[in-house]
C-alpha cells in the first residue's frame, strides 16, 4: 500500500472559521505573539495566556471540519495515510482521519509544568489552581516559540517514507516545519494546494511538483479524486 503524507497548515482550518496563527500585522487575535505563545509570556502574565487559550478552546467547540478535512479521510481506503499538521485544532480527528501528528501541540490537551510527559485531555477552561498530580500548575499543551518541537523527528521519518505528499494551506516558509519536505524521497509526487502558493527551496527542488492554486475545500477534493482514480 502506497504511503501518503499530508502536511497541513492554517489554511485548511481557516475555512472552518479558525483564524490563522499569524496575521499580516504579526498579531494573533490582537495579541503580540510573544505575549501569548512563548515561555517568557507565560512567566510574565500567566492569566493572560490562560485566558487567551480558553478563548481559542471555546471557539473550537463552535466550528466543524470542512470539505477539505473530510476529503482527506477517503484516502485511507486505498492508501496508508499520515497527517502531519501544524494546527492545534482537532478538525482532522473529527473529520475521521486516524493517524495524525500534531507538530505544535493540541488545544484540547494540557500538560504539567514540571513533567511534560503528564498530558491530559482538557476541553473546558484552564484556570490558575488547576494542577497536575504532582501539584504543579497545568499549562496549554502547545509548542511555544523558543521551545523544542518534540514530534519533529517522528514527522521527518514519516515524510522520508512518502510516495505522495500533499501540502495544504501552509506557506512552508517557517522552520522547522518547512524543512520536512527536504526529507521526501526524490521520487515522491508532491501536490501543493494553496490559493497563494509560496515556493521555498525544498519545494522548488522537487521534480514531481503539482501546484493547485485553490482553497483547501475545492483543491483537496480534486487531488483526492485524482489519487483515488489513479489506483
Amino acid at each position: 500500500m502506497k504511503k501518503i503524507v499530508v502536511l497541513s497548515g492554517a489554511g485548511i482550518s481557516a475555512e472552518s472559521g479558525i483564524k490563522t496563527f499569524r496575521d499580516a500585522d504579526g498579531l494573533w487575535e490582537n495579541h503580540d505573539i510573544q505575549d501569548v505563545a512563548s515561555p517568557e509570556g507565560w512567566r510574565r502574565n500567566r492569566p493572560l495566556v490562560l485566558d487567551f487559550y480558553n478563548q481559542r478552546r471555546r471557539q473550537l467547540h463552535e466550528v466543524n471540519p470542512n470539505a477539505g478535512h473530510i476529503a482527506l479521510t477517503e484516502l485511507e481506503a486505498k492508501y496508508n495515510v499520515t497527517i502531519v499538521t501544524q494546527n492545534i485544532d482537532d478538525l482532522h480527528e473529527r473529520a475521521g482521519s486516524t493517524d495524525i501528528i500534531h507538530l505544535h501541540g493540541e488545544l484540547f490537551k494540557v500538560r504539567s509544568t514540571v513533567d511534560e510527559t503528564i498530558v491530559l485531555d482538557w476541553k473546558g477552561d484552564l484556570v490558575e489552581g488547576d494542577h497536575c498530580r504532582l501539584g504543579s500548575q497545568l499549562r496549554p499543551h502547545i509548542v511555544w516559540f523558543g521551545e523544542m518541537v518534540p514530534m519533529l523527528e517522528k514527522a521527518a521519518i514519516v515524510t522520508s517514507q512518502a510516495d505522495v505528499i500533499l501540502i495544504i494551506g501552509t506557506s512552508m516558509q517557517v522552520y522547522p516545519a518547512a524543512g520536512l519536505v527536504g526529507y521526501a524521497p526524490p521520487y515522491a509526487q508532491v501536490y501543493y494546494i494553496d490559493p497563494k502558493p509560496s515556493i521555498n527551496y525544498e519545494l522548488s527542488s522537487s521534480k514531481n511538483l503539482t501546484i493547485v492554486e485553490e482553497v483547501a475545500s475545492t483543491g483537496v477534493r480534486k487531488v483526492v479524486d485524482e489519487l483515488l482514480t489513479s489506483l
